[in-house]
């Protein structure tokens, strides 16, 4: 089993994986754990930002969480007044997830959504992109099953957080393909096409009173919201 440094931040489950290293039972049972104690911060940090970019879809009422792992940001993503499903790819993950609360949770791959098109309003990658397989194809299918738009947390490669978790020995994070603010945006315009109307990008800061995040390259965490029209 891999394991994750105590102030590492956990890592969504793997798409695509001949051995998915997430689907061990005791790391799925202590996966929540990051997020009450050293994570905690930078759980407050990308919720403010996920908030915010919500707003740019006000009338949205369904979403699906690819790579929802334990079931953390499609719990919160529930409690901002969306009927929300998770999917991911790990058992163990799901198992645990399920035992948190009752959402709608679907073992499934981000490759080959078992979704028709566009059934669901709103579609969020959070902290999954970096670790499927073929991103290209990821964000082409939660384009398919979306109505309205597709949100975005993503691990900004320009960070020092990110440089620390290149650094921390764990082969997960090396293994990794972290992305920088401008080539998301490329990726999700080309998986969108005509169909994308307006995207926007900011990262997260260090809290202060009047802010947590800004439209700058180097934070450690990047929220994408892209608006979809629905021409089907």
């Amino acid at each position: 089993m891999l394991g994750i440094p105590s102030k590492t931040k956990p890592a969504k489950p793997l798409t695509q994986l001949v051995i998915n290293p997430f689907e061990a039972p005791e790391l799925a049972a202590r996966y929540e754990d990051w997020y009450s104690g050293d994570g905690s911060r930078a759980d407050f940090l990308e919720k403010a930002l996920l908030k915010k970019l919500l707003l740019d879809f006000s009338s949205a009422r369904t979403g699906l969480e690819i790579g929802c792992g334990t079931g953390h940001f499609t719990r919160w993503l529930a409690s901002q007044k969306l009927q929300m499903t998770g999917l991911d790819v790990s058992v163990a993950m799901l198992s645990e997830a399920r035992k948190l609360n009752g959402l709608n949770y679907v073992e499934g791959d981000a490759l080959n959504l078992p979704f028709g098109d566009r059934t669901l309003d709103l579609v969020f990658l959070i902290t999954t992109l970096e670790f499927v397989a073929d991103p290209r194809r990821a964000l082409a299918e939660a384009v398919r099953v979306a109505r309205k738009g597709l949100i975005l947390g993503v691990l900004n490669r320009w960070s020092l957080v990110t440089w620390k978790y290149r650094r921390s020995g764990n082969p997960l994070w090396s293994s990794a393909h972290f992305f920088q603010p401008w080539e998301l945006l490329r990726l999700v315009r080309a998986a969108a096409g005509a169909r994308c109307t307006r995207a926007r990008w900011r990262t997260t800061i260090w809290p202060i009173p009047w802010m947590t995040d800004l439209p700058l390259p180097l934070g450690g965490f990047i929220g994408l919201a892209a608006q979809l029209v629905d021409d089907g």
